[in-house]
């Protein structure tokens, strides 16, 4: 019963921020859950113009490298192994960054749990500052991003091996107002 409590729990905190970001940020978390995770027909779903079918395209190309990262994650004491799976990641997390849909190391770290599993976490700081102060970014964007990471979580002493519980879905508003 504590188990299932404690699952609840959790559920409900990740929920809660989830809800907390931004519109654009969580139609960006689902769409690209769908696309990372093949939940479904990402082209049918989620691209409303022609711009966006290029967004999805280019989208579906850079994933193709979520495969490959769920299968090398270094262990903590990892040492030169780490370095074809910091740049991976680096370079993910700088085409997603680049976007411009997610604000802030909150939104990112939510995502990649998700798309790479609970064992990414201890990488995602050093992954998100690389992404975030690459300089094909806008200067006041990069300032925006690398000042969201908060301390704790740029020197945290240890990650959570919890798995994620909450994985959003699209919802059509339509459906919901019948």
């Amino acid at each position: 019963m504590a188990t299932k409590n404690n699952t609840t729990s959790l559920s409900i905190a990740e929920m809660r921020e989830f809800a907390g970001f931004s519109p654009c940020e969580q139609r960006f978390i689902r769409r690209n859950l769908d696309i990372g995770l093949g939940r479904c027909d990402a082209f049918k779903l989620w691209a409303r113009n022609a711009s966006e079918n290029v967004d999805i395209r280019r989208q579906y190309v850079a994933y193709q490298d979520l495969k490959v990262l769920r299968h090398t994650m270094p262990g903590a004491d990892a040492g030169e192994s780490v370095s074809p799976f910091m740049g991976q990641l680096s370079r993910l997390a700088a085409f997603d960054l680049a976007q411009e849909r997610l604000d802030g190391f909150s939104p990112f770290r939510f995502l990649y749990e998700r798309l790479l599993g609970a064992e990414v976490r201890p990488w995602l700081p050093s992954a998100f500052c690389a992404g975030a102060a690459m300089p094909h970014l806008r200067p006041a964007r990069r300032k925006l991003l690398l000042q969201s990471l908060s301390e704790a979580a740029a020197t945290a002493p240890a990650w959570s091996s919890r798995p994620p519980t909450f994985f959003p879905e699209y919802v059509d508003l339509a459906d919901e107002a019948a």
